[in-house]
């Protein structure tokens, strides 16, 4: 092959490569959305939707968030225990860190119903999960979603059981990986991008592992779970294995 005809075959591939650089962001936009489509209809307990529900999270998860009401897999879960097994709960009920999608939906339902969080606006109590200013034996019910992975978890889980009723009941749910023994919590670490990258999130300061049953037993608890399993994962777009845990005082 002659010089003359070598460097022409290498302007024709410079330009190849040229003309293929404005569309690689494309391509990795379609490549990202092809990996994040939703893989089958699913229905929400929740409002009744059914079709295809969008990816959430990060990573993403696949079929999490109903494009109806926004619901996700933690509150699809805890909604199909509730919606049978609402006459369990003991009233006045306590729910902490109130999600709004449930709280029009527990006014409803619940006689004596309470919202609660030290920040939030529109609530009906400002308390100190690590110090609740409740008297002893007060509640009957207490709702607390994934809360406990912000605070000082054994002084929390200490005044819920405190200001449970005898039979009493706390619902909580949390981040939890089985496959750790031991829950994973790091001194030191605060910065927001290091709390995100050790626990997940930016306000997090541990992620539970299989103890997480300990620390509620050693607080006092008799425990009942409900696992995110079986068809109800496909039908309702569900995260398998996903717990939610019944506290019994």
């Amino acid at each position: 092959m002659g010089l003359e005809t070598r460097r022409i075959g290498e302007k024709i591939l410079g330009l190849r490569q040229l003309i293929k650089q404005p569309f690689q962001p494309i391509m990795r936009a379609r490549r990202a959305a092809e990996a994040t489509r939703s893989l089958h209809p699913r229905t929400c307990p929740m409002c009744g939707y059914r079709g295809y529900f969008d990816a959430y999270g990060r990573p993403p998860r696949l079929d999490a968030m109903c494009r109806s009401c926004f619901s996700l897999e933690r509150h699809r879960l805890f909604w199909l225990w509730f919606r049978d097994n609402s006459d369990k709960l003991l009233e006045p009920v306590v729910h902490f860190a109130p999600e709004k999608i449930f709280v029009s939906r527990f006014r409803e339902a619940l006689a004596d119903y309470r919202t609660s969080d030290p920040m939030m606006a529109d609530v009906d109590l400002r308390l100190d999960l690590e110090q609740l200013d409740l008297p002893d034996d007060s509640v009957g019910t207490v709702i607390c979603n994934h809360v406990l992975e912000h605070v000082d978890d054994t002084k929390a889980m200490a005044e819920i059981y405190r200001v449970l009723k005898p039979g009493g009941l706390a619902i909580l749910s949390v981040p939890i990986v089985e496959g750790w023994e031991s829950t994973y919590e790091v001194d030191g670490i605060t910065s927001e991008h290091d709390r995100e990258l050790h626990f997940g999130q930016y306000d997090h300061v541990r992620y539970f592992g299989r103890d997480f049953r300990d620390r509620l037993r050693n607080a006092g608890f008799s425990i009942e779970e409900v696992t995110a399993e079986g068809p109800a994962v496909i039908e309702y777009g569900l995260q398998r294995g996903e717990k939610v845990f019944l506290c019994s005082k």
